[in-house]
């Protein structure tokens, strides 16, 4: 059952992209698939009326619906052919408001029509998703114009109503309700599945790039973003050589690596509640403690600094690599916000963020090299190696410290 029922979505979704291009826009590319699936689950529908309306000996109203058929399903072709939107979308607009109209006044009105001028609606309702909210304006107006005139005419048609039973008109009127409701229900389902799996995507790529509490406020609010942390730990990465590997390796390897690498640091960086700020190159940025404040940040950023080693060892094996890391981490004050309008980054300054970044230019290859103030947070229960003083650019002479590792407890 599940691989019928997969089948039949996979052929809908066949039938809905039609007329989709590959550089569409996402919105452009949703409208036109719920274009086309209401088009063709009207136009069989449409067979309902023609054959009831031949059937009655009343070919002059089912040539009605049968002319919404011929036209739609050439509009349907011509879309598929050309996936010339505009055309498309105005032409089953103007037939789907209007040949209901004309449909119920060649009937005799509303009681011998049972009101098939409701599937106007679904041109009313759409155009608000075809087009924008003031595009959508007119049609809807157009709608409630063609209603008015259509009760005002009702006692003027119904001396002409055709000789339908009573027993097909229930019918049909209980068809046109159902119909319609149906039709716009199953419609919208498929539009807020698809609007939530666009806005999912959305989301995703906004975290990708906002820690996802900066992301709330960042939709909440357009102004400007921008906080003080008075203590957090900054933690640099960078791979060494990694330039002379791109002048040996083929292009498509280069990126690869990289991306293994810096994939790999994310996960850490998720399981170990750090936010990944940015990679620069062959570097990488990580911060412990923003954009939620957190008691343990440097111990936080010495597991990533030692897992990072770590990790990248494992894959210089699994991926027969001569690289390494040098790493240095820095804690302190920072401020952090977000700059840009259009591409937008999450991004920390401050004399922490410069001093952790010097610390790994002036680091070891492989070693992981941190402030005094680092060392004295963790030197309880971390082991690490006095590198004594060295020249900092910007900076002078500073103490350093290399972390080589957990302390084990009989130790601590």
């Amino acid at each position: 059952m599940s691989g019928r029922t997969g089948g039949v979505r996979r052929r809908l979704e066949q039938v809905a992209h039609l007329g989709v291009l590959p550089n569409d826009p996402e919105e452009i590319r949703l409208q036109k698939a719920t274009l086309t699936l209401v088009a063709v689950i009207v136009t069989v529908l449409s067979i309902v009326w023609v054959g009831t309306y031949f059937a009655l000996g009343l070919p002059g109203q089912a040539a009605i619906p049968l002319t919404y058929q011929l036209v739609s399903i050439a509009s349907l072709v011509v879309f598929a052919r050309t996936k010339g939107y505009r055309v498309f979308r105005f032409s089953q607009l103007v037939l789907t408001i209007l040949l209901p109209f004309l449909l119920q006044w060649s009937l005799g009105g509303y009681v011998a029509s049972s009101a098939v001028s409701l599937w106007a609606l679904e041109a009313a309702f759409g155009s608000l998703f075809f087009y924008n909210t003031r595009q959508a304006i007119p049609w809807f107006l157009l709608f409630l114009a063609l209603t008015v005139i259509s009760g005002f005419a009702d006692p003027l048609v119904a001396q002409h109503a055709a000789a339908i039973p009573t027993p097909v008109r229930t019918a049909f009127f209980v068809l046109n309700v159902i119909g319609v409701s149906v039709t716009t229900y199953l419609l919208l389902q498929y539009a807020v599945r698809a609007r939530d799996a666009a806005l999912a995507s959305s989301e995703r790529l906004l975290l990708n790039v906002l820690p996802k509490a900066i992301a709330e406020r960042l939709k909440r609010d357009a102004g400007v973003i921008a906080d003080n942390y008075d203590d957090v730990t900054v933690v640099f990465a960078d791979v060494v050589d990694f330039t002379p590997f791109t002048e040996r390796t083929a292009p498509e390897r280069v990126v690869g690596v990289l991306d293994e690498i810096f994939s790999a640091f994310d996960g850490l960086a998720e399981r170990l509640g750090l936010e990944k700020i940015k990679t620069i190159g062959d570097a990488y940025m990580v911060v412990a403690g923003l954009p939620q404040p957190r008691s343990d940040h440097a111990e936080a950023g010495a597991e990533m600094a030692l897992a990072m080693q770590e990790e990248l060892g494992r894959l210089r094996t699994a991926l027969d690599l001569d690289l390494t890391l040098r790493i240095g981490m820095g804690c302190g004050p920072v401020i952090a916000g977000v700059i840009g309008r259009r591409k937008f980054i999450y991004d920390l300054w401050g004399d922490t963020v410069n001093t952790a970044s010097r610390m790994e230019s002036s680091g070891l290859p492989g070693r992981i090299q941190v402030t005094e103030a680092v060392f004295e947070r963790l030197d309880s229960a971390y082991d690490f190696e006095a590198r004594g003083e060295v020249e900092i650019k910007g900076k002078g002479l500073l103490r350093t410290y290399l972390l080589t590792g957990r302390r084990s407890p009989g130790q601590a």
